[in-house]
């Protein structure tokens, strides 16, 4: 017999995982389902996760949002890719543009060929054949084309926005359609007796509030999965030993660029996102090898505008959550797992840990297999992100100490073969389901300085001259089509003015 639904949520946390979470089950109120929110105005957000991926357009078009005005309500700007400075070596420098590069020619991946021409003097940068990448370069935009015959096709974009704003916008949607919002502080879990399930949660006020499904959206603290449930963490810090961030706002300075810039310090790293109206900036470090005071002088003098205001410091531990589902609470966000903003997954983690909870939405009965396959899901995305940010600290050629460590030290066999698997002939084997793209791969092992011994010998049978010819078509067009874009800032001002209140 099939048990009787759900019929409550109750979510625990606002900021951005939790009116993601809200504005996503807003969707199970016309099932019938209540949906509450509880979050404390006196308690705040970490709110620096300004820098999404792609598919956070998914996200949006699942909710049915008009992504002009939630670009003028955040006060977002468009996305291209991410520059790093600096990670190789100093001075160095390379893009990790989203789309793809070039076109495949006769079945042949158009890296392979590329690499063919390229050893032999008859290629320019990757980069030329990426329109994402000569856009970038350009701070130029435009709307990507459905048209597969237009170049603006190969445009392909995420978002920079505000996290407070849009966690605001969301909480406007979520609440029109049914959830009900409460204000107050938890003081007290209360777990059944029977199997440990959560039953309820009592507010500072007294107010005690029971439900049949919980989502922890509380944070690093993992008020109930991890402080009620006690589910244990996977520390990844001898991986990814940064271990401290500190974030300042800055008064915009300059062309406004369509793409995240992470630049290589010498015991971490700093990012800059460009928004309508500040650019968020902040520095990644390892408190084993930079003091507190330390770092905040440096992120201060390598500032390109007036801060707006003192860093606001943030500690974390790299890692995951043993389980992300235990027992009746589904752990979402920060409260699941961290893994650094380096390549700007947090977003995504907590949109692809909603997807997976709508797909997998319990009944009452409370089986294994719902549970146990959004686990399964979880920990496998979690490992290949932790791989792919891996990467960029394992292949460097810097010489300072956190450096030379992270260099030097053993890395997941996962990543060590596709490492081995890329620097043979430029080869790149993903699962379908993989966050990153063969671009992605493609762009961090060249851009950290992984080349290719040698490339497809199926590269080899085409002609070299007709080769040659495409790739010149394809630059230019690519050029050209750039050119033609207005600028980014532009385009901001015709289509998606900021507005709202901060």
């Amino acid at each position: 017999m099939t048990a009787p639904p759900i019929r409550s949520v109750v979510i625990i946390g606002g900021g951005t995982a939790g009116w993601m979470t809200a504005a996503a089950l807003a969707r199970m109120v016309q099932a019938g389902v209540q949906v509450t929110l509880v979050e404390s105005d006196a308690i705040g957000t970490v709110g620096v996760g300004e820098a999404t991926i792609p598919p956070i357009q998914t996200f949006n078009a699942m909710l049915g949002i008009d992504e002009k005005d939630f670009l003028s309500r955040t006060r977002g700007s468009m996305k291209l890719g991410i520059e790093f400075v600096d990670w190789n070596a100093p001075g160095h420098r390379y893009l990790h543009p989203f789309g793809e590069y070039g076109f495949d020619i006769e079945g042949v991946k158009f890296h392979q060929i590329w690499h063919r021409l390229h050893a032999a003097g008859q290629a320019s940068a990757l980069d030329d054949y990426s329109l994402c990448a000569v856009a970038c370069r350009l701070c130029r935009y435009d709307a990507p084309a459905r048209d597969p015959g237009s170049p603006l096709s190969r445009l392909v974009q995420a978002y920079h926005f505000d996290a407070s704003l849009y966690a605001r916008y969301l909480r406007d949607y979520a609440e029109v359609r049914g959830v009900v919002r409460r204000e107050g502080k938890i003081i007290d879990v209360a777990l059944r007796g029977e199997d440990g399930f959560i039953e309820a949660v009592t507010l500072e006020d007294g107010s005690r509030l029971g439900g049949d499904l919980f989502v922890d959206c509380s944070g690093f603290r993992g008020l109930l999965i991890e402080e009620a449930l006690h589910t244990g963490y996977e520390d990844w810090t001898h991986w990814l030993p940064c271990d401290r961030a500190l974030a300042v706002p800055t008064a915009n300075t300059g062309p406004l660029a369509p793409y995240t810039r992470a630049t290589a310090r010498a015991a971490g790293w700093q990012w800059r996102i460009p928004l309508q109206h500040r650019t968020g900036n902040g520095y990644v470090y390892s408190s084993a090898h930079i003091s507190d005071d330390e770092a905040a002088a440096t992120l201060l003098a390598n500032l390109e505008g007036e801060p707006l205001a003192d860093p606001r410091p943030l500690r974390f531990v790299t890692g995951r959550r043993k389980l992300a589902w235990n027992r009746n609470c589904v752990a979402i966000g920060l409260s699941s797992g961290f893994l650094e903003p380096l390549e700007s997954t947090s977003i995504h983690l907590i949109q692809a840990g909603i997807s997976r909870l709508l797909a997998l939405f319990p009944d009452s009965g409370w089986g294994d297999a719902e549970r146990d396959t959004y686990n399964d899901f979880t920990r496998t995305q979690y490992e290949q992100v932790r791989d792919f940010v891996i990467l960029h600290y394992k292949a460097n050629a810097r010489d300072e100490p956190l450096w030379r460590y992270v260099r030097e030290m053993a890395v997941p066999e996962s990543l060590t073969r596709r490492i081995e698997l890329f620097r043979n002939r430029g080869r790149v084997f993903r699962r379908e389901d993989e966050l990153f793209a063969e671009t992605s791969w493609i762009a961090v092992m060249l851009g950290q300085g992984i080349t290719p011994q040698g490339w497809d010998p199926l590269a080899d049978a085409l002609d070299p001259g007709q080769l040659r010819q495409m790739l010149d078509r394809i630059r230019s067009t690519f050029r050209r089509t750039a050119e033609a874009m207005p600028a980014h800032a532009d385009w901001l001002a015709r289509h998606c003015p900021s507005r709202g209140t901060a």
